[in-house]
């Protein structure tokens, strides 16, 4: 079969090449991947790819060949995906428990956009706790996961600050229910209640400058791939007792399969809008990656599978 393999090459950092296709294992099915979704955190990885890496965690297809131990969707099923790798490709094998069935309301293209933006989002916010009436601040907002973020937190009553460089990627924020859209850090007012942080850098501590006293801030990414520096002391000129957290969504209490469940079905049921900056052949794998990598593209970009 077909699927996309690393090359290291950053102008070009992945081929199309001839691979055995996947057996799945007792529990896994076997998916017939229709479209896909790359992330940008995934572009950073395929800077130094490992011998023998396939990347791919966000997919959307069919099952034909159900899990040999019962469990999951049987075939033939329209199914979201959310592989450890490997998704980029004709056929991907995926664990059971990382797969929802996606009703035919929801197109594969929504569904591709989910899985691995929408987790975050959906964990992110379970980790900063209740938001209703809360201030929130989130940083790096006009990424796939910020679109979720907003739209989820504002749904459940947050007021949402949100940080985007671009005026438009901040007019659709606004759409999708931020209070207000500010273009740097530092024109956050605040206090809040909670800071979503995912830029690092300078942004990390003008961010936690700007939150309430034993407010929380919790630290998800490093998009600026910059490190931070914080001062003990600052956090008395405002922030003080504040707890940082650290959070990696695939440390959860939940299911894989029950929240990627919840997600199809906020879709469905048009609470949740999947922001989809590009759509292309799978051709243009690689120069979505590149576009992606350097933020010419707003939202998510999925690939479909011809």
């Amino acid at each position: 079969m077909k699927a996309f393999v690393p090359t290291g090459d950053p102008a070009e950092p992945v081929v199309l090449a001839d691979v055995p296709e996947p057996t799945p294992g007792p529990g896994e099915a076997l998916v017939k991947v229709e479209a896909f979704s790359v992330n940008r955190g995934e572009t950073f990885k395929l800077e130094k790819p490992a011998p023998g890496d396939r990347p791919g965690k966000d997919i959307a297809g069919l099952v034909v060949q159900p899990a040999a131990d019962g469990s999951g969707p049987s075939g033939i099923t329209r199914v979201i995906g959310h592989p450890m790798a490997g998704g980029w490709a004709e056929y991907a094998a995926v664990p059971t428990g990382a797969l929802a069935e996606l009703p035919d309301d929801v197109s594969l293209l929504q569904g591709a956009a989910l899985p691995l933006a929408g987790l975050t989002a959906l964990r992110l916010l379970r980790t900063a706790g209740p938001v209703l009436g809360r201030r929130v601040l989130l940083t790096g907002a006009s990424g796939g996961v910020g679109h979720f973020v907003t739209e989820l937190a504002a749904a459940a009553g947050a007021q949402v600050t949100a940080v985007t460089r671009d005026a438009a990627r901040g007019a659709r924020l606004a759409e999708l229910g931020a209070a207000e859209i500010v273009h740097d850090v530092a024109d956050a007012r605040g206090p809040y209640d909670i800071v979503l942080e995912s830029t690092g850098g300078q942004a990390l501590p003008r961010a936690l400058a700007r939150l309430a006293a034993r407010g929380t801030l919790v630290w998800f990414g490093q998009a600026g791939r910059v490190p931070a520096t914080l001062d003990f002391f600052d956090f008395f000129a405002g922030p003080e007792s504040a707890v940082i957290r650290h959070f990696h969504y695939l440390d959860a209490d939940t299911r894989l399969d029950d929240d990627l469940a919840t997600l199809v079905r906020l879709t469905a049921e048009g609470r949740l809008h999947p922001e989809i900056g590009r759509v292309s052949d799978w051709a243009d794998t690689a120069t979505t990656l590149t576009d992606l990598r350097d933020r010419r593209i707003r939202g998510k970009a999925v690939l479909t599978v011809s």
